[in-house]
């Protein structure tokens, strides 16, 4: 069987790769939609044999936030899917080889994805690079602390909640592990929101006039709402600019009539909210997950787009097979990144770089755990000051 890798053009062919990839997920949830209106024109790669589409692998445009608040080039990849009679003859492998060539033509820096498992991506270099976890909190036991920040305003915004709204916000948040959320995406979320039998609510909160965070929340079991022993919500999104807007959500959240519970789906491993309420044994908190699979497509412009904290530099060696370009020894510190020829401190493989990249991982977690070749002991250390961040890095959304 011959099998061409190339864009995806024809409305017809992207929507038979659309129809691939849900075919190939098989638990995925039926949806009534244009599979043109949730794409990108151009960058859905397809695997095509005889005529017809038997696999693909779509990305959006986007931008990553990076320790220091910087905004790199990224492709959010997505609807990665071979049909099942076509499996296990490398066209996956194939499909992800012709997407980082992509992405390096478009100058795109870094790339993400969500993984259905977790034994595929890193052969291919994506590492871990951010986890979170869902958090539940009995409002019947506990409530905010007087301490907790109470600024600004909370306006119910469920018809005025447009993209335009909502994304002018987001696009505004900084913090490491945030990512742009493209046109398609909002699409689709607008489209599964719609299919739902259930009523979404929208809260806007604002500071002095500006739009500074939002939640969308639903009802749990609306059909038993006022017969039921715990009546719960369940929050989708949860976007913050700051501190005191992530306050007033919470305190909006945790104030409503009628409501005994609030999960939250996803927020970072290090959130506070354990230390803004006066009960924390009201506050499960869920199992830790994968979240940001990362992959560097240029690791010296990825290194050099994010910020460093005070310490002595360290030559790292970094190995990456499906893109040689990368295979090269950097020297990194607080002022600057930069290819040298030096005898390097440490050694790792693209994938393992990418998980200590945004500060989610230790490099001492990773070093113990034989993922770091290391030629000097103190480089762990200094690697570990370097790439530290005050708050470990999270995103919140899925595509």
């Amino acid at each position: 069987m011959s099998v061409e890798i190339r864009p995806l053009s024809e409305p017809g062919e992207v929507r038979a790769a659309l129809a691939t990839f849900f075919r190939s997920m098989v638990g995925l949830p039926n949806l009534e939609f244009d599979a043109v209106s949730i794409t990108e024109p151009g960058r859905y790669v397809g695997a095509v044999a005889d005529g017809a589409v038997i696999g693909g692998a779509d990305s959006y445009t986007s931008w990553l936030a990076v320790p220091g608040g910087a905004q790199v080039p990224h492709a959010a990849v997505t609807h990665v899917g071979v049909l099942p009679t076509h499996r296990r003859q490398g066209i996956v492998s194939q499909l992800i080889a012709a997407q980082f060539e992509d992405f390096a033509r478009r100058g795109e820096v870094v790339a993400t994805l969500r993984a259905s498992e977790a034994v595929i991506y890193e052969r291919f270099g994506y590492g871990v690079a951010t986890s979170a976890r869902s958090v539940r909190i009995d409002l019947r036991r506990s409530g905010l602390r007087d301490a907790v920040p109470d600024v600004g305003e909370i306006r119910l915004a469920d018809a005025e909640a447009t993209t335009e709204t909502l994304n002018a916000i987001a696009t505004r948040v900084e913090s490491s592990g945030t990512i742009g959320l493209p046109a398609g995406w909002w699409e689709l979320n607008r489209i599964r929101r719609a299919a739902e039998p259930v009523s979404n609510y929208v809260a806007v909160h604002s500071t002095d006039g500006v739009d500074d965070g939002y939640v969308i929340y639903r009802p749990d079991d609306p059909d038993h709402w006022f017969t039921s022993r715990e009546r719960s919500i369940t929050v989708t999104d949860f976007v913050a600019v700051d501190d005191q807007a992530r306050a007033g959500l919470w305190r909006h959240l945790l104030s409503l009539d009628l409501t005994d519970a609030v999960t939250i789906e996803s927020v970072a491993l290090d959130d506070p909210i354990t230390l803004a309420v006066t009960d924390r044994r009201a506050v499960h908190l869920g199992a830790e997950h994968d979240e940001t699979w990362l992959r560097l497509i240029d690791v010296e412009a990825a290194l050099a787009a994010r910020s460093y904290a005070e310490e002595d530099p360290v030559v790292v060696e970094v190995r990456d097979e499906l893109i040689p370009v990368n295979s090269a020894v950097f020297e990194i510190g607080p002022k600057t990144v930069r290819r040298v020829t030096a005898s390097p401190d440490v050694g790792v493989d693209v994938a393992t770089l990418a998980a200590s990249y945004l500060g989610g991982t230790r490099w001492s977690r990773l070093a113990a755990v034989g993922r770091v070749d290391v030629q000097d002991s103190d480089a762990i250390r200094r690697l570990d000051v370097l790439f530290g961040t005050d708050r470990l890095p999270h995103s919140g959304v899925s595509f």
